[in-house]
């Protein structure tokens, strides 16, 4: 057994780079969420925070590895970013389904990397397929609770399924011994394809129906 906090192995750059991107997008989308609600700049910086670090801060507390922004001030950075970005550009710019469109990235860029660093840390596959999904859902759905919308989880579309796909896709992929980047790539841009054609298409499961 590792002790905790020392990773197995080095993520490497492309995980690196898609997890900037996910944060990125991910606090933009929380930003989009506070300018819906025509907030001041210092609820677009919270919103953007929250919804950019949040599932990869519960992912970090429960595989026992140091929170990344807490220790890297990138993620952060990126996060602020964003939210001035969303605050100085016109709103017109910004579509209805801008939001669900950037949420799409960040939830297919995020899942992939929750699953890679909880491989790192020696985390069992099957259950580090599970800490992607929460890398990439736990944020959008702090976003929602804070902006009092109806949580992702509720709507119809094809969501949660998404990030299983590209978290699941990516441990099975790094199994039969595809390198990291190109088993994140693939993963990821997967996991995308279905939310974008849930968000396209209007794709869900079957709802529960009571039996007679």
């Amino acid at each position: 057994m590792l002790p905790p906090a020392i990773a197995l192995y080095q993520i490497g750059p492309v995980l690196e780079a898609l997890s900037i991107l996910g944060t990125f997008v991910f606090a933009a989308s929380g930003a989009l969420a506070a300018a819906r609600l025509r907030q001041t700049l210092v609820t677009f910086a919270f919103f953007a925070l929250v919804t950019g670090v949040g599932g990869g801060t519960v992912r970090d507390l429960l595989i026992g590895a140091p929170v990344f922004w807490v220790h890297d001030a990138v993620p952060a950075i990126a996060c602020m970013i964003a939210a001035l970005l969303i605050w100085f550009t016109p709103r017109r710019w910004w579509s209805d389904r801008a939001l669900d469109w950037l949420d799409a990235v960040g939830l297919a860029a995020f899942a992939v990397y929750g699953a890679a660093k909880a491989m790192s840390y020696g985390v069992p596959p099957f259950v580090a397929a599970m800490m992607g999904v929460v890398t990439g859902c736990v944020g959008g759905i702090m976003r929602d609770l804070l902006a009092g919308e109806p949580s992702i989880l509720l709507r119809p579309e094809l969501y949660v399924t998404a990030a299983a796909l590209s978290s699941g896709l990516f441990v099975v992929l790094r199994w039969w011994g595809l390198d990291v980047p190109v088993a994140g790539l693939i993963a990821a841009l997967l996991g995308f394809l279905l939310r974008a054609a849930a968000i396209w298409r209007g794709l869900g499961l079957p709802h529960y129906k009571s039996p007679h």
